[in-house]
Order: structure tokens, then sequence, then C-alpha cells
């Protein structure tokens, strides 16, 4: 069964609204009959002759516009599009032509011209939703387009030909075999298909070796290729059991489709039998089911219909019925629901291996002709919260079948846009790894100067631990570890930056959550040892020692150095305005320590060993900014800027050999000169 024969198997039934059945002329009638019975292709001809031999402009512009309608039916766009130009140049009175004008160039990727098209439609017939409709989905295509998801696709070139080839099936448990429909030279039957022109679909089957390559496809036995369409297969868990889609063919007759089922033992399948579907019908010959699909665990069969049910959506539906331990039906399918079926054609279902739910629609608001969506399971049975799965897997043309390798995020779909071999061809997806690095430089933060021989250390929560040490540049990477990667995703990491004479800085990064590949650049900055620190804002009221609240938020960051330095002693440096005090008889010496001894008390309640620090009250002796220097200044605003940064505290490291919990105290405070 062709693509096109799956969409419009029944077209009797869902004629567009604007066709119109000659009245005169055998030839026009002839091609009206086999526009009737879906024998698209056929009618394309036979309307094309009786073009030639009609007098009548109105008839002669109708004509155009049913080849071009025959055109649409088969798929091809673009000659679709031609005919219906010529349609309107040939003043076809109904503007319906534009919108399809607008379609066509949808379905070919033209989202700017579309649109055109619909508004030129839409001058003519403000009334119609479907211009607006058509628009909107041009826009957002192009969005999807300009923003393309995170999957790679590519043409499954050894399994194409220059004709139809679609829906594979993983026929092996190790699914390095796959079944799926083509209608390729080798094909049965001698007749051609009157929809398209080309043969009627078998099944083939190929298989993959080591390297992947694909071996050269095999047209399965008599038992399961007839002289009509065989197409759209799929195997149960334990590849057993075969289901697959059956058109019967008879020449200028039209036959509805049927979901059939054979064993498959070793490579050899056992004559099929026709599975027994309660569906409604309308008329014996035109019902279709088909595009079989199962669940995990084989007890729920998933399949297409339009068959007139309960709960029909229009076109074809897609409905759900209970599998015997037989892998028989058992029941009365079931609709799945507005939620997944549209007004159109809801076909190609897929079900993974967790109950989620993929399928081909065309409506809803998609990228051209039919779209791949995917579903949530909502309850035993039930799907929704329906999305697009967008570009690339989506294209303006038709997009469907696809199927899964297993767990894994990577399989097959059918697509007839270009880059193929032929008509619909078989294209490859997955999902690429996110690639993740971490590189940077560390500089001596006093000189600027490049740290050779910096240890970077890092510690994942998934349990991996890596370091180096940087280059003579001070740089250093983790990118590739042979032929895995260092960072990994949905891992966070601790970083230790540590070089003997400097304080050690720790960080963090984290690829939870992110969606696109990333490499983290750093640069981080050491503190020599032997250097007075001068923290950030650490400073005090006239005559106060309290400390401010930004003061408290400002010694945050030397909390935070103790805790990343536990074997580090400091002293902390407090100092004074050159002003003399008025409150303590001690003066600014006095004062200073009071300053410094509140900045210890602090850290000791946030949890710091009071053995690791010093407090040290430097007086007014060393000045930020000199009294010399103030009493030049012109505004007293200026001037107690000034003696605000000298009223500070600032810090030194005394020690590096500190042992958490010995209770080690430290050594006496320096003289104060």
């Amino acid at each position: 069964m062709t693509i096109r024969k799956i969409l419009v198997c029944l077209s009797a039934l869902f004629l567009s609204s604007t066709m119109v059945l000659a009245q005169g002329g055998r030839l026009a009638d002839e091609a009206d009959d086999a526009f009737t019975k879906g024998f698209y292709f056929n009618a394309i001809e036979l309307y094309k002759k009786a073009y030639t031999v009609e007098k009548k402009a109105p008839v002669k512009a109708e004509l155009i516009f049913k080849v071009a309608e025959s055109y649409r039916m088969i798929g091809d766009v673009a000659q679709a599009q031609v005919w219906y130009e010529k349609a309107n140049k040939a003043q076809y009175t109904d503007p319906i032509t534009y919108y399809w004008i607008g379609q066509m160039q949808k379905q070919q990727g033209l989202y700017a011209e579309a649109i055109a098209s619909y508004n030129k439609y839409k001058e003519k017939k403000s009334n119609d939703p479907r211009a607006d409709a058509g628009i909107a989905a041009c826009q957002m295509a192009q969005k999807w387009k300009d923003s393309p998801t995170r999957y790679s696709v590519d043409p499954e070139v050894l399994l194409n030909t220059p004709q139809y080839d679609y829906s594979p099936a993983f026929s092996d448990k190790k699914n390095e075999s796959v079944v799926f429909s083509s209608t390729r030279p080798a094909a049965s039957g001698s007749s051609t298909d009157l929809i398209i022109g080309e043969a009627f679909a078998d099944l083939f089957a190929s298989s993959r070796d080591r390297l992947g390559k694909w071996s050269e496809p095999v047209k399965l036995p008599i038992e399961i290729n007839s002289e009509g369409n065989e197409a759209t297969p799929i195997f149960n868990a334990k590849r057993t059991l075969m289901y697959f889609t059956r058109c019967p063919a008879e020449k200028k007759k039209v036959f509805g489709c049927d979901i059939w089922v054979s064993k498959k033992v070793g490579n050899n399948f056992a004559a099929p039998v026709m599975l027994k579907l309660k569906l409604a019908t309308v008329k014996e010959d035109t019902l279709t089911a088909g595009h079989p699909a199962l669940s995990a665990d084989d007890d729920m069969l998933v399949f297409a219909t339009n068959s007139p049910y309960p709960g029909h959506k229009g076109g074809k539906d897609l409905y759900m019925v209970k599998l015997d331990r037989e892998g028989m039906p058992a029941g009365t399918p079931v609709n799945l629901g507005a939620e997944v079926n549209t007004a159109k054609d809801d076909m190609f279902p897929f079900l993974r291996y967790d109950g989620s739910f993929y399928y081909s629609s065309n409506g809803m608001q998609g990228m051209g002709g039919m779209d791949i969506y995917h579903a949530e399971k909502t309850g035993e049975g039930t799907w929704g919260h329906v999305e697009n799965m967008k570009s690339p897997l989506n294209s303006a043309s038709d997009d469907l079948g696809i199927t899964f390798d297993g767990e894994n995020d990577r399989g097959f779909f059918t697509t007839n846009r270009p880059g193929g071999k032929g008509q619909h061809d078989i294209w490859r997806f997955y999902m690429p790894d996110l690639e993740f690095a971490l590189q940077g430089n560390v500089y001596d933060k006093v000189s600027g100067q490049p740290i050779v021989g910096a240890k970077i250390t890092a510690v994942g929560t998934n349990g991996s631990n890596f370091s180096a040490l940087t280059d003579d540049n001070g740089g250093f990477a983790f990118i590739e570890n042979g032929k895995d990667r260092y960072i990994k995703e949905e891992t966070s990491y601790s970083i230790l930056v540590e070089k003997e004479g400097y304080l050690v800085v720790k960080d963090q990064i984290t690829t939870v959550g992110l969606t696109e590949s990333t490499t983290f650049v750093k640069e981080y900055f050491l503190q020599p040892h032997n250097r007075v620190i001068v923290l950030p804002r650490i400073e005090y009221d006239v005559d106060q020692f309290f400390l401010r609240p930004e003061s408290k938020d400002s010694l945050e960051t030397l909390y935070q150095t103790l805790v990343d330095n536990p074997n580090i002693v400091i002293e902390l440096r407090s100092h004074t305005d050159a002003r003399p005090t008025r409150k303590y008889k001690g003066g600014n010496l006095e004062l200073s320590q009071k300053r410094a001894q509140s900045c210890v008390n602090y850290l000791v309640e946030k949890g710091i060993d009071p053995a690791r620090m010093v407090a040290v009250g430097r007086g007014p002796d060393e000045p930020m900014v000199t009294m010399d220097v103030i009493k030049k200044m012109a505004t007293n605003e200026e001037k107690e800027a000034a003696h605000q940064q000298n009223r500070r505290t600032d810090f030194k490291v005394l020690r590096t050999d500190f042992v958490p919990g010995t209770g080690s105290t430290p050594p006496p405070p320096a003289p104060n000169n």
C-alpha cells in the first residue's frame, strides 16, 4: 500500500466539496469516475485528454482545476501548484484555487509565498477561517525551521530507491533487521496502481552488519506479498508475530484495506490471517483499517480506520483494541478521542516502551503535509498533551511512520522531503549526545600573571573525579576523555582550584536541565598568602565597633574563604581613622581591637573554630587615605568618605598548617606598632 493510497484509499468518502462531476463528454466522465474511485494517476491523463477536445472555456478551466486536484491527491505538490495557477489564468471562477496554491507552497517550504497566497484568498473569501489558520501555521513552521530541535536526520541510502520506500519495523530482538514497504521493481504483481502510477507495494527485509551497512533488501515470500498492496508492518516483542496492512487489487475496482497477522518462525512466515475488527461499516468494499501498532506488552493494538464508529472525528481516526493471548482482537475498538484525532487524517501510530504515543496527522497546525506528533500517556489506553515534533523530524513535506530502536532515542521515519532518492524515503534519526566541556585559566589575583602548575580538581555527582595542572599560560581544559567526555549530562560538579602559597578557590558548574551543548569557560584568580587582603566594605560608623548589615554580608566572603581553606589561621586586622576617639580610654587602638573582635565573634557564631582567628587592632597607623590628602579635599563629603575608607577590617594568613578538630590555639597576637 503506497503512502498516497494510505492517505486517500477511501477518497470516495472524503472528496473536496468543490469537485463537481462533469456532465458532458465521455473522456471527462471517465476522468471523473477515475477520480471518484481514487485512481488519480489515471484521472490526470484523462482530464488532460478531455481538455484537448473541449471547446467551452468554462469547462476547460474546470478540467484544468481537476488536473490540479488530482496532482494534489497523489502528493505532487509542485505540479498541483502549476495547474492551480493555470486554472486562475483560465479564469476558473472559484477562488479556492488561491487557498490550494498557498497549501502547495506551504508543502514546499515556501512559507512567505504561501502567506501571500492565503491573503489573496482572504480578499475573496474573508469568512473562510482556513486562510488565517494557514498563515498562522506558516509563521509557526518558519520559527521551528529556524530553531530546530537537537535531532539529527539523514536518508538511509541503502534501503531507498527512486520508488516509494517507507514504514520500516524492527523484525529481530537485537533490532538489527527490518521489514519495510516498497514499490521498487522487484515488487510482486504485473499491474500498476492507478492511484500513483507505480507498482503495488510489497514488504521487503534487510539486515545490517557490525559496521551498520544494510544488506540488499529481499522480498518477503508469497505467503505475505500478494498482487495488491502490503505495507506498514509491526512485530510483537518476541518478534514471533508480524501485523501488516493489506489492500486487495483488481483492475479498475475500489477495495478497502485490512490488518493481517502472520506467525514468524526463524526467517519463515506462515500464511497470514485477517483480523476480525468489530468496526461499523458504511460499505464493505470501502472500509479501511490499517497501520497497526502494538503496546510494549503486546496486549493492545492501535490502528487507523475510516470506520464511522461512535466517536469518529473525520477522515481516518486512530482506535485501540485489546488483544488476547494469541494476539487477536478481543472486544470492541475504542476511538482515541478528540485530544488525538482530528477532522482530517490521523494515522501511522507507534507506541514506545514507556507508553508514550507517536503518530502522523494533517489535521493540526503543522509544517506542511503530514507531521509527526507525540502524545503523553494519560491513562490506560488514553493519551493527551499532543505536541508537534517540529523540525528537523518534521518538514514542509509529508513526515510519517516513525519507529524507535528500543529504548534508544533513535530510529526511522518516512518523508518525501528533498534529499532522498525518490518519492518517499526511509530516513534515520537520532538524538546526539549533548557535549559539555570545562576550560579556563588561573591567574595570580595580585599580579594578574598566569599561574603555572595550579591544580584544578572536579568532583561530579555521578561519582566522577578528575584533575589537571595548568600549562605555561595558566590554562586548563576538560574536554574529551578518550572516547568519552569528562563533563556529562545531568551532572553537577564541584571545582577546586589550588596552588601552594595561595588560598584555594571553589566553584560549581552543572549540566542539569541544559538542553544545548555548552562549554563552561572560567577564569580563577588565586590570592597569595603573603599579602594583606582587604575585605569588601567591612566598614564602621564613627566611634562604633558594631557590624553594619552590609558588613555582615561582606564577612560571608571571608567565611567562605575559611571554609574553602580549612588549614589556614588568619589575623583579622581592624583600623580606625586618624581622628581621636572620645569613648574609649585605650583610644583608637582599643576601638580597632573591638572592631576586629566583632568580626571574630560573628564568624565564631557561624561555626568557624576560634582557634583559627586572631583579632588585632591596628588603630589609625595604616590608613588607606592619609590625613595630608584628606586635608586637601574640597568638601566635607569627600573628607568623610575618605575617613570611612580608613575605618575598615582586612586580614592576612598567619599559618597554613592548622589541623581541624585538634583544638590547637593560634600564636599570640603580633605587637601593635
